[in-house]
């Protein structure tokens, strides 16, 4: 595996959208390579395939700019992060009625929900939160330090 530049990797989808603002902010300090995958049903008619979902067909990793090592040019940790956020919070759920009607309501779920994944859940992988990890705090937060948070900021009550 080629040795990495130390830049930060970015992978993104085929989705143009993403390039500009990457190379606007980062453009020469970061190596960003794009990955597409072609999705496909596979050529079997069987009735029992009816629900079955597609499957991928191709992948083509593509560096944008920079030298992506093409090792880390992947999708799969954002893929496996939103399914996270799926499973953990059905806002994201389609056709169920847990979706939020204000932006400012989403907004909050979503700054629980990573506040809950990143300082309160252990995480198998690493046997502790990531937050511990990152050395951003030395305990386990409790569902309480949360909603306490407007005191914790403010210096009052729960050490971190």
């Amino acid at each position: 595996m080629p040795k990495r530049s130390g830049k930060p990797p970015f992978t993104t989808d085929g989705l143009g959208a993403n390039n500009e603002p990457i190379q606007k902010y980062f453009y020469h300090r970061a190596d960003h390579g794009s990955e597409v995958k072609d999705y496909g049903l596979l050529d079997d008619d069987a009735p029992d395939r009816k629900y079955s979902p597609m499957v991928v067909k191709s992948v083509v990793r593509t560096a944008i700019w920079g030298v992506p090592d093409p090792g880390y040019v992947t999708t799969a940790h954002v893929e496996r992060q939103n399914l996270s956020m799926r499973m953990g919070m059905r806002r994201f759920t389609r056709l169920t009625n847990a979706f939020s009607k204000k932006a400012l309501n989403l907004q909050r779920s979503l700054a629980l929900y990573f506040m809950h994944y990143n300082f309160c859940r252990r995480h198998m992988t690493l046997k502790t939160t990531p937050a511990m990890k990152a050395g951003l705090t030395n305990r386990l937060w409790m569902v309480h330090d949360l909603a306490n948070l407007s005191d914790l900021m403010r210096g009052e009550g729960v050490a971190a």
